[in-house]
């Protein structure tokens, strides 16, 4: 009959209990080493994120702006609340877009409108004239030139 005899380095029983104490004294230091690891880069990340809100705050002097302009934060503050809440993609978003192109195109259809009265206008008083030198003449033939 053959007997093995188990040798500590290949595994046997023996290495195997010394191995596993060994591992889980390294498992739990490790364990431990990571778990301070990532609570030193979560404070990192808090302070960072702390200092750029401080620098955002400092940029945009939010409070001050209030300050001299309540109603304007006011409307700033509605819009964004509109778009974050997902009013962006609705129909009243279409129609107060519609109503907005319609009030930023007015000035330019009112001044197109009143440059054509005014063409109008200029004809009606040319013509006028040309009648008035016609009846002023007496006969038919044209304008005579200017009346004195």
């Amino acid at each position: 009959m053959t007997t093995f005899q188990s040798n500590p380095g290949n595994g046997g029983q023996s290495a195997n209990g010394g191995q596993a104490q060994g591992n889980q004294g390294q498992g739990q230091a490790g364990f431990g080493h990571r778990v301070d690891r990532i609570g030193s880069d979560a404070q990192q990340l808090w302070d960072d994120a702390r200092g750029a809100v401080t620098d955002l705050q400092e940029s945009l002097d939010l409070k001050g702006r209030v300050d001299r302009n309540p109603y304007l934060m006011l409307a700033a503050a509605f819009g964004v609340g509109y778009v974050l809440g997902g009013g962006l993609f609705t129909r009243t978003t279409g129609r107060i877009i519609r109503l907005g192109v319609r009030l930023a195109a007015l000035p330019m259809v009112k001044d197109e409108l009143i440059g054509m009265a005014e063409a109008a206008l200029h004809g009606v008083e040319v013509g006028a004239g040309r009648v008035s030198n016609m009846s002023g003449s007496g006969g038919v033939g044209g304008p005579q030139g200017p009346q004195v």
